[in-house]
């Protein structure tokens, strides 16, 4: 992706700060096969962190625009190669392709070796801010993802400026030693907070298998043999969450951490949309506006009914869709995505021409709350899913046990069974977390309406990520039944669906 330094901006004239200095991932992919696919390579790249050289990898086109960008409308017609030096997959996160396309390793395809190649080409009917990024092994650490947007063709008249931003959290270490670590109890679970309230109704007698509930005492499961933060849990709840279990080196926005950020001109008094994803492997954010006040308009590439403010609650995986109406003073305006629990921080610069960019710490001024679902319980969708009654219903159990074992329904990924669903389904999916952690959970192929918290109901955002909370929170979600095949299922903290918190869910039709 072409950037433009904080370095370059101050030291450029008035002339240079043109639309050339717009990132390309802002300007249509060009077509590089006659067939018209558009090709994009997973490679390997190098970034600076900290002034350390970090190695990484990345998808880009020929021109070396990051991720696409394509209209509703369009048909998505990708080749992708494999240049990493090893076998992968990437998933098209928020699409909904026939399930054979959908770029899930061992559910939807078999991996791609290095030096290969495949052909992907479906209907994209919906526009959104969506993602692409690997679905094989730790890769996904190693920034093996791009942006993904879907424009509609009948915005394309706003005068609006578009900013696309893809978050990660960074480390310099090996994902699988991290994991070795993890899975041996030799870790720090890292920041506490108190966790969100306990849901008080409608859950008895969906205990999970092999696990008496009693009060909060979990039986079936040993936890006196997990050291999280330094205090070993027994089997009792004891109200608190843990809000990291892996600890980095820095957060970036665009590959680019503070030291250095990414600066986008801007007009004053202008219009900007910001097109924001978390694609950090396991790190909740906050989106942090500092000065400015913006209207979100669309969650995980959906619209709902607006929410003005200046912080927004910002899950793994999620998108933000903010429109922004800058003051008509020349300044600069920087926008931070910020650790939950914590103050570490990175982000990029809205500056018009002229305004001074000053050195931006990378550490907030305070300790950020832990991300619950204060936002998700405002949000309402644009356009809802139809009225229906349920014609199936599942409460799906998140538990956790020793040696950095996540399970759903009580089963590791490897020994569960297909969640089974039939064409025409409205399926109603409460999962209730037993776990002290929370857990951003993905649904692929189908888009879904959130309509309970906790045992409250409401007709909340269409999404397909949604975080359900700590120590027995619940998250109900409903959605239709309308693309058979076989579809992953998972929380989206990459350490955890590495640890077994994965299924799939089959049409048995």
């Amino acid at each position: 992706m072409k950037t433009l330094s904080r370095r370059r901006f101050l030291t450029a004239s008035a002339a240079t700060l043109s639309v050339a200095a717009v990132p390309s991932l802002l300007l249509p992919a060009r077509p590089a096969r006659a067939d018209g696919h558009k090709v994009i390579a997973a490679g390997k790249r190098v970034i600076e962190v900290k002034g350390k050289a970090a190695n990484v990898f990345g998808l880009t086109q020929a021109d070396g625009s990051s991720g696409l960008v394509m209209n509703a409308g369009e048909n998505f017609r990708v080749t992708l190669k494999n240049l990493i030096g090893e076998p992968t997959v990437i998933h098209w996160h928020g699409l909904t392709p026939p399930w054979q396309q959908d770029g899930v390793a061992g559910i939807s395809q078999e991996p791609i070796p290095d030096g290969g190649s495949h052909d992907y080409d479906f209907p994209v009917a919906r526009a959104g801010t969506f993602w692409m990024h690997s679905h094989f092994g730790l890769q996904e650490q190693l920034m093996l993802a791009a942006p993904l947007i879907v424009r509609d063709p009948a915005e394309a008249g706003q005068d609006m400026q578009e900013v696309v931003v893809l978050f990660h959290d960074f480390t310099f270490r090996d994902p699988r030693e991290i994991l070795a670590e993890l899975q041996t109890g030799g870790h720090d679970m890292g920041a506490m907070a108190p966790a969100p309230a306990p849901a008080t109704g409608g859950h008895e007698g969906h205990n999970m298998p092999g696990m008496a509930m009693d009060g909060g005492q979990m039986s079936g499961m040993d936890h006196g043999s997990m050291n999280m933060g330094g205090m070993q849990m027994g089997g009792q709840m004891d109200g608190m969450s843990h809000l990291q279990d892996v600890q980095y080196d820095a957060l970036l926005a665009n590959d680019r951490t503070l030291d250095d950020p990414e600066v986008f001109p801007v007009e004053p008094g202008g219009r900007v949309r910001l097109r924001l994803i978390n694609g950090a492997a396991s790190t909740n954010m906050w989106l942090d506006l500092g000065k400015l006040t913006g209207r979100l308009i669309a969650v995980d590439g959906m619209p709902v009914e607006p929410v003005e403010g200046s912080r927004f609650e910002f899950a793994v995986a999620q998108r933000l869709d903010i429109v922004l109406e800058l003051p008509k003073e020349a300044s600069a305006w920087p926008v931070f995505a910020v650790q939950e629990g914590g103050r570490m921080r990175t982000g990029v610069v809205l500056a018009a021409k002229g305004a001074s960019v000053g050195k931006l710490a990378d550490m907030a001024d305070e300790d950020f709350p832990a991300v619950g679902i204060e936002l998700e319980q405002r949000l309402r969708a644009a356009k809802p899913l139809a009225e229906k009654a349920a014609t199936r219903q599942h409460t799906m159990m998140l538990g956790e046990g020793p040696n950095y074992v996540w399970t759903l329904d009580g089963a590791m990924h490897g020994q569960d069974k297909p969640l089974a669903v039939k064409s025409g389904d409205r399926f109603e999916l409460t999962f209730m977390n037993h776990t002290t952690m929370s857990h951003p959970m993905h649904l692929h192929g189908h888009l879904f309406q959130v309509v309970a918290v906790n045992g409250k109901r409401f007709a909340g955002a269409m999404r397909d990520t949604v975080l359900v909370p700590a120590n027995m929170g619940m998250v109900t979600i409903a959605f239709d039944a309308d693309n058979a095949g076989k579809w992953a299922l998972h929380c989206h903290h990459l350490y955890h669906m590495a640890g077994g918190m994965m299924t799939s869910m089959a049409y048995d039709d």
